[in-house]
């Protein structure tokens, strides 16, 4: 059995690479890991963590009712979110990555940084990049 990993935010982006990753999860008889990766510090307080816990409850319903083989991994340690999805890609094997992608101004660009594309360039498994609908 192969492994796909896929970047989850509680966005419009992360519900389409999930629905995207189940859809590739059932049809390659995958297990799928989920990971929703924070930087943690003073914009992850005691609300944003209870926000963060409420959707991934959602996500571990979603997932179950799909009836896909799955493990959802949160984590909040200080790295960028496309360390973390490197990283578990690499350490499980992953066949394939799975992130949404949003649009974004080329400042935001600049002062950000762009995880999609460190995953795109950096990974060593194929990476789909799915769209958010609307």
């Amino acid at each position: 059995m192969g492994t796909i990993v896929v970047g989850y935010v509680a966005k419009p982006e992360g519900d389409a690479a999930l629905r995207r990753a189940i859809d590739e999860a059932k049809l390659r008889k995958s297990k799928l890991v989920v990971v929703n990766s924070h930087r943690g510090g003073d914009d992850f307080d005691g609300t944003a963590s209870r926000e963060a816990e409420t959707a991934i409850a959602q996500v571990e319903k979603t997932l179950t009712d799909a009836g896909v083989e799955h493990e959802v991994r949160q984590l909040v340690r200080g790295f960028e979110p496309a360390e973390d999805l490197i990283g578990i890609a690499d350490s499980t094997n992953a066949d394939l990555i799975v992130i949404g992608l949003r649009r974004r101004s080329p400042v935001g660009k600049l002062i950000l940084g762009s995880n999609a594309q460190r995953i795109l360039l950096d990974a060593q498994c194929p990476v789909l990049a799915v769209k958010a609908e609307g």
